[in-house]
């Protein structure tokens, strides 16, 4: 296991500095100039040249790069240029929204795939089974940016049970904390629906494969009921392609916020990201970047370790 442990943790270090160099250059090579764009079109060429050195975007691209990651590496980020505020700051502020969020979203994701995956898989080729498949493929084909307005539409406009969009932040006690539960429920629903739909498939095509294993007919054999058989053997062998999707997802949920903020107008990490594109915050946009590419990378890693604890057969060499 220690063996195994210490691939993974080169492998994630090596992606990790790869991740930075690839993020690092795309914006390098973007258009525009971030001065020009904070001091205004009407600017003179020599404000414009002293706002770029001051700001040190008048150093070659390899200093500015060893710059920010050292500045990673001190939890140094700098300091944004729209807002004046430490990065660092800004992101941990939006985190605070964004992580619950994304949380919120895999647990509804978790819950609704495992219930139709496992569901559809103990009707196989029966009338329930074709259903939620086909309710299933309706999901994937449904954009969460779409299934966010449905959702206002029905549940704040017309019966009035939720707040279209905002967000007050997390209040004292448990009804505050229920306050910014209830704030992030639709966002987190419109993000889980196409990810549970997904999973789903993917659990029921996993579950349907182990029942076809000879411990499953020992199982059944020996009067063990049909839902035990299941939920207690099954599901177990059925997890790791489950967990692979799963770890997959995460990431994209962590991505998808970016669209679902800015539809219920959240002040989270995505729509950070949004502002800092439009206003050419590079600063911003390549530390935000580069924490979704680690939790990317963080995320594989801790699905790897699964892997491991879930099945004992694998061991360093099998990956």
């Amino acid at each position: 296991m220690s063996l195994f442990l210490l691939k993974r943790l080169t492998t994630l270090v090596g992606t990790l500095i790869g991740a930075s160099v690839i993020i690092f250059l795309v914006l390098e090579i973007l258009p525009g100039n971030a001065a020009q764009m904070l001091m205004g079109p009407d600017a003179s060429p020599d404000a414009v040249a002293a706002l770029a050195t001051k700001l040190g975007l008048d150093q070659p691209a390899w200093t500015r790069y060893w710059h920010w990651v050292g500045g990673m590496l001190t939890g140094n980020l700098g300091d944004s240029y729209t807002y004046g505020s430490p990065v660092a700051e800004l992101i941990l502020e939006r985190l605070q929204l964004t992580i619950p969020l994304a949380i919120m979203a895999m647990l509804l994701t978790t819950v609704l795939a495992l219930l139709v995956g496992m569901t559809a898989a103990a009707r196989h080729n029966q009338l329930g089974d074709v259903g939620l498949m086909g309710l299933t493929q309706v999901g994937i084909a449904i954009p969460n940016f779409w299934f966010a307005i449905l959702l206002i539409l029905l549940f704040s406009v017309k019966l009035q049970w939720f707040s279209a969009g905002g967000f007050d932040g997390w209040g004292e006690g448990v009804g505050g904390i229920l306050d910014g539960v209830k704030s992030l429920l639709l966002p987190a629903l419109s993000l889980a629906v196409v990810q549970a739909a997904i999973l789903a498939r993917i659990t029921r095509s996993a579950v349907l494969e182990v029942m076809r294993e000879d411990f499953v007919r020992t199982a059944r054999a020996k009067g063990v009921s049909q839902r035990a058989v299941l939920w207690l053997h099954v599901l177990r062998n059925a997890l790791i392609p489950v967990i692979t999707v799963m770890g997959m997802q995460f990431s994209e949920l962590l991505a998808g916020t970016i669209v679902v903020e800015n539809v219920f107008y959240l002040p989270g990490l995505g729509r950070l990201i949004f502002q800092a594109i439009s206003n050419r915050d590079l600063v911003v946009v390549r530390n935000c970047v580069m924490l979704l590419a680690a939790f990317v990378v963080i995320v594989n890693f801790v699905v790897d370790v699964l892997y491991a604890v879930i099945d004992p057969r694998i061991k360093a060499s099998d990956i």
